[in-house]
């Protein structure tokens, strides 16, 4: 290519600048550069801009046209960034040529530091920047480093001086990372996450590119944090959450055999009733409140309602209020936080309520719950929201509340033992429970049920004689179902023939002597039938009266009503 040598006095003035300066004629031809262009650029005179270097060329050209009168614009060579100011060179009218100077990024940073209100400003993103907890890298667009921040040199364990001014290519061959956010940001100019490895180290980085005017990268702000920690408390909060699960497992198989294995026997219109509105309930999401004496099947019933309602397939809770020391309660019931008592576990524990959760919470002897758990039980049937014991935090549960009681809570709002508000909270459904002694038609089917049931458990076939059978069909049970299935168990275990008879029973449930109880007593000659039934009905009650200790206990034994008993002892001159 021929080209004219600028005048020696032209060259030396282009060298004396000290800039990276050069002249391009309209054919794309470099008529005149500096020594310093020539360094940098490796171009000599005569090259052709258009073919070395074709995005110089396209801006340089818009002004060779007359398109801008002028322009400055970012501009990447090799490795350098440029920032390229262009104008054209005009003569009679014309353009002749256009003059070009570009400033090194680095060396226009420099200058640009030189000045106040860029130092104060400079001053201030320091102060951001240094400040930040998470690290911080900024890198030019090949990927270079050009800023550290003291979190980065923490998390590196390396000062910013063995880092800054080196590319991440090269610090990925020398293993100071195993991958580089920055280097795959630079070549796809999209926002890049990745997850790293660092001497035992997790740390997630994001890579964020910057762009200019013109929509060129100009740098890359990387952003790292240390996740060890915090993986480290995911994979405890999901051992937790595994814990709460297998737990929940384990209720649910359980409470699942158990409510297969349970059958419960209603022949009396009382249980019935009492039946018939726990199936009813079931299906609403209200509180029920059971009502009835110690024994009487108050589980079985809260079982029933679970079983028949669309929380079936989650678990069903139970705890016995009165069962748990009043220090331990709270905890039980609604959990604690690490460090919340002396003695707590270390990560904290899941209460009863959050183990319930979309399932059913069954609190028997409700009576018995401490004043300071009634107004949590009372916060949460107002909002369903709990605490845990030492958090501040409020935890959102699904929880349906069952409660039961034998005691009078309306007696007991009145002695200031129990909350008026959490009583009519609980109160919405009550269902009363018959004891045993009220349900008479009950208790013969109870008996050979459970007779049964036990026999067939011990791998035996035991069986009640008649009289042994009448024996306890006339015991009051004080101790209701409970104290029924007991003593078919015992009997069943410890007797020692296959027929249960009368001196296999307990010492406390009494009989009568085999044959006529009242053939000892003589009818007076000449009585009418009347009176003769009067005679009779008179010692029979006498007799009673010294077996049982009330009138519901005697009309249960002779199966009539407790007002039939009341009349008819007044009128035998009894009562």
């Amino acid at each position: 290519m021929q080209t004219h040598s600028p005048s020696p006095q032209l060259q030396a003035l282009a060298d004396a600048t000290a800039r990276v300066m050069l002249i391009v004629d309209p054919k794309g031809t470099v008529t005149l550069i500096s020594k310093l262009a020539q360094e940098q650029l490796n171009i000599p005179l005569g090259t052709s801009l258009k073919a070395e270097l074709p995005d110089f060329w396209l801006p340089v050209l818009t002004i060779l046209q007359g398109s801008e009168t002028s322009c400055e614009i970012p501009l990447q060579i090799s490795d350098r960034e440029y920032l390229v100011s262009i104008n054209p060179i005009v003569e009679n009218g014309h353009i002749t040529s256009a003059a070009c100077i570009l400033v090194d990024s680095i060396q226009l940073d420099t200058m640009a530091q030189g000045l106040p209100s860029v130092q104060t400003l400079s001053r201030q993103l320091d102060t951001i920047i240094d400040s930040s907890s998470d690290g911080l890298f900024v890198c030019d667009a090949n990927a270079n480093v050009i800023r550290m921040n003291p979190a980065s040199e923490k998390i590196h364990n390396l000062p910013a001086t063995k880092i800054v001014g080196r590319n991440m290519r090269e610090l990925i061959e020398t293993g100071f990372i195993d991958r580089s956010a920055a280097l795959e940001a630079s070549i796809s100019k999209k926002r890049v996450s990745l997850l790293q490895n660092k001497n035992g180290h997790k740390l997630i980085s994001i890579a964020t590119p910057v762009f200019g005017k013109q929509n060129e990268l100009i740098r890359i702000v990387v952003s790292e944090r240390d996740i060890t920690e915090i993986d480290n408390l995911q994979h405890e909060l999901e051992k937790q959450q595994a814990l709460k699960d297998s737990l929940r497992d384990q209720m649910l198989a359980m409470q699942q055999v158990e409510l297969e294995s349970q059958s419960i026997i209603a022949r009396s219109p009382t249980m019935i009733r009492a039946l018939q509105q726990s199936i009813k309930v079931a299906q609403a999401t209200s509180s029920v409140l059971l009502l009835g004496e110690s024994g009487v099947g108050k589980g079985l019933l809260a079982d029933l309602i679970h079983k028949n309602s669309q929380r079936a397939g989650q678990p069903l809770i139970k705890i016995n209020c009165g069962s748990i020391p009043e220090s331990l309660i709270e905890a039980e019931l609604f959990g604690y936080e690490k460090g919340a008592f002396t003695g707590a576990q270390t990560s904290g524990k899941p209460g009863h309520f959050e183990l319930a959760d979309g399932g059913t919470l069954f609190l028997d002897e409700i009576a018995e719950l401490p004043l300071p758990s009634q107004v949590k039980l009372l916060h949460f049937l107002e909002d369903g929201q709990i605490s845990r014991l030492g958090s501040t935090k409020d935890r959102t549960v699904d929880v349906r509340i069952i409660a039961a009681t034998h005691q009078d809570l309306g007696e007991m709002v009145k002695l200031g033992k129990f909350r008026l508000d959490l009583y009519y909270r609980l109160n919405v459904i009550p269902i009363p429970i018959p004891a045993v002694r009220e349900r008479n038609d009950c208790i013969l089917p109870l008996i050979k049920h459970y007779i049964d049931k036990f026999s067939a458990q011990t791998a035996t076939r035991k069986r009640l004689t008649r009289a042994a059978l009448d024996a306890l069909a006339n015991y009051s049970y004080p101790g209701n179902v409970r104290e029924l299935m007991n003593i078919c168990e015992r009997l069943v275990v410890m007797s020692d023939t296959e027929l249960i008879d009368l001196p296999d029973l307990p010492s406390q449930i009494s009989f009568p002597p085999p044959g006529n109880q009242f053939s000892s007593h003589q009818i007076t000659p000449g009585v009418s039938l009347q009176q003769a039934l009067d005679q009779v009905e008179k010692q029979l009650l006498e007799e009673t009266l010294k077996q049982y200790k009330n009138q519901t206990e005697i009309a249960a034994a002779l199966k009539v009503n407790q007002s039939t008993i009341a009349r008819k002892l007044k009128k035998h001159g009894l009562s």
